[in-house]
């Protein structure tokens, strides 16, 4: 399907809120207003394969006053895929210049244009630029809609086989070493699914990290190029995972799906203790070992305690 700027019977359906001039799309006459008033809409992107384009979003780049992509490059590479011709300005808009482009874009939503912002993949502001002028764009008054579309989150979720009804983000780990076991230390007892980005270069320390903090056997899938031609989904525990990434290391873009927290009162404390003592002979602290064995069996660190007192007093 094609859409065209400037064709009355492809005008855009959302920018629906876009004023026009009594234009009937699709049987909703679009009304003129008086005096016009600016509207910023965010676009959902396809992650990979562009037959996953809404068509409210086609319809929206090509009527929009202003673009702003988080890739000029590939907005226009997406404008040809559908065979939308961008009639308005386009400009970048990503995590380097947002800072600096954010007040320009509201000055044009403030005197009525309507603009568009649209990232390489899924919805803006979810680990991509938007936030900031979404934000500023509500303390002005603008109007902020969005035509939705596919979400790296949602469909790695769907496909990892893991539990789907209550879930948590997390983006990006930190890259600091410190501050990521920090970090997924305070999940460590998270019950719900949960899911992060990564990329290629991190994706082993990440998951390195998440053993140390949940335990080898937590299962997990690591999901990569989604939708595209060489989509993968690698699905097991933990450590299994690990070892495929460092066998075969994956390219492109990652999400990575984690099992919550699953408390379990069925390890024998013999089993506890030996784990613990065997992290302990390697150099690692008493009370870290304790930590570990914890999270590695989904039991509390007084009950590793009270194995290795056990053992201590009973031979």
């Amino acid at each position: 399907m094609s859409y065209e700027a400037g064709d009355p019977d492809t005008q855009a359906s959302t920018a629906d809120r876009t004023p026009s001039n009594g234009v009937n799309v699709g049987g909703i006459v679009d009304q003129p207003t008086s005096p016009r008033e600016g509207v910023l809409t965010l676009l959902g992107a396809p992650l990979g394969n562009p037959q996953d384009t809404p068509p409210r979003v086609g319809h929206a780049i090509a009527v929009a006053d202003v673009v702003a992509a988080e890739d000029t490059r590939k907005l226009h590479r997406l404008a040809t895929d559908l065979g939308i011709t961008v009639s308005g300005t386009v400009t970048s808009y990503f995590e380097g210049n947002e800072r600096e482009r954010t007040p320009w874009l509201l000055e044009r939503l403030t005197d009525g244009a309507s603009v568009v912002l649209i990232t390489d993949g899924g919805m803006p502001s979810v680990s991509d630029p938007g936030f900031r002028l979404v934000k500023a764009a509500i303390d002005a008054g603008v109007e902020v809609t969005a035509a939705p579309g596919p979400s790296a989150v949602t469909t790695a979720l769907a496909l990892s086989g893991l539990p789907c009804d209550r879930f948590c983000f997390e983006g990006f780990l930190p890259r600091k070493p410190s501050d990521r076991r920090r970090h997924l230390t305070t999940l460590g007892t998270e019950p719900r699914t949960m899911v992060f980005f990564d990329s290629p270069r991190r994706v082993a320390s990440s998951l390195t990290a998440m053993k140390e903090a949940f335990g080898d056997d937590r299962p997990v899938a690591l999901c990569r190029e989604l939708t595209k031609t060489y989509e993968d989904v690698r699905r097991g525990t933990l450590a299994d995972v690990a070892a495929t990434v460092h066998d075969d290391p994956p390219r492109g873009e990652i999400t990575l799906v984690v099992a919550g927290y699953q408390p379990s009162g069925d390890t024998p404390p013999a089993d506890l203790a030996a784990a613990a003592t065997e992290l302990m002979s390697t150099g690692v602290q008493r009370k870290e070992a304790m930590s570990r064995t914890a999270r590695r069996f989904n039991v509390s660190r007084r009950a590793v305690f009270d194995a290795l007192v056990h053992v201590r007093d009973n031979g």
